[in-house]
């Protein structure tokens, strides 16, 4: 009498249970959070660098994003810039625990809704005053250097990955889990439409653009670094017009995959994952982590992962029905 409890066949549950310490293995959407996790605590490392803890983090790296930018969105970086500089040790210190905290908490599931909140807060704050608006507003958005900014992508990520058990109906990938194909699919048509738009705006129209862009990123790098920047800009010469147009077709194909029959959109999602990594190595020059000036390593890491976050699932497969010889056995 003392086993008729235990279910024949039952998987038994694991000692740990009665404790409170089962492990849960992580799911899809979890597994990206950590990855996003890792990208903030990577932020913070960067944010620790010698140069930022002086005054030319304010005056040589915050206040050159006033420039082009609306009147008051210029005045406001312009004068968060002096702040700065004037207090660079406190202020790094505190931007680096804030980003620390933002990563611990996604890492630590009882605070992931909480850090993940943080984190979109965070990325609006970055955005104004450490990317000038990515560039958006005074027109010097590049596709090529990581337009529209990549702590905004932090922030759609946030959105994308938040923990919530309700599970969106028919919901054909991670990022849509749990606000809905309805919702997912334009946040990727915008974003991605979003950098067809900048590959085609300002001076990437122009036949040197692009050139210029890559060579811009020489100064403070590592020789070898450099010298694939060199061979980057010979080979881009004055194609940038041609270059830029391929780019904006291939963005724009990838915005519409959202709506297209899931292998396609299979391909196009590689694709994108494949694109971003591209121009993170050739236009981001790994996020110019190596020079030590980074704060993040700019869009292309972000833009990978919420290509993955897109990763048409395959339909489930109805069940076979069962032979008809069996079906008529059990009707007699």
């Amino acid at each position: 009498m003392g086993r008729t409890s235990e279910a024949v066949g039952a998987t038994p549950l694991p000692e740990s249970t009665e404790s409170g310490l089962l492990w849960r293995p992580p799911d899809e959407r979890r597994v990206l959070q950590l990855v996003l996790a890792t990208i903030w605590l990577f932020d913070a490392v960067l944010q620790l660098q010698p140069l930022m803890f002086t005054r030319q983090f304010g005056i040589a790296m915050i206040a050159p994003q006033a420039h082009g930018n609306p009147s008051a969105v210029a005045h406001s970086i312009t004068w968060a810039s002096r702040v700065i500089a004037h207090h660079s040790v406190p202020a790094d210190a505190a931007f680096a625990a804030i980003q620390i905290l933002i990563g611990l908490g996604i890492a630590w599931r009882p605070t992931v809704k909480m850090a993940l909140a943080t984190s979109i807060a965070w990325a609006a704050v970055v955005w104004w005053f450490g990317e000038g608006l990515g560039g958006v507003a005074s027109g010097a958005a590049h596709t090529f250097s990581g337009a529209p900014g990549a702590v905004l992508i932090y922030a759609v990520l946030a959105v994308l990955l938040w923990p919530t058990d309700r599970i969106a109906p028919a919901s054909s990938c991670t990022a849509a889990r749990g606000v809905g194909d309805r919702v997912a699919r334009p946040i990727w048509v915008l974003l991605w439409g979003g950098l067809a738009f900048f590959a085609l705006s300002g001076t990437n129209r122009s036949p040197d653009g692009l050139r210029n862009v890559v060579n811009s990123l020489i100064p403070g790098e590592p020789r070898w670094l450099a010298t694939l920047d060199r061979h980057a800009a010979d080979l881009l010469g004055d194609r940038g017009l041609w270059v830029s147009i391929t780019l904006a077709v291939v963005l724009g194909a990838i915005a519409l995959s959202v709506y297209m029959p899931t292998r396609p959109a299979r391909v196009m999602s590689a694709v994108a994952v494949g694109l971003a990594l591209g121009i993170w190595v050739v236009g981001e020059n790994f996020g110019q982590v190596f020079s030590g000036s980074a704060t993040d390593p700019n869009s292309g890491p972000v833009l990978a992962l919420l290509a993955v976050a897109y990763w048409r699932r395959l339909p489930a497969r109805e069940p076979a029905p069962a032979p008809a010889s069996r079906l008529s056995w059990e009707a007699v």
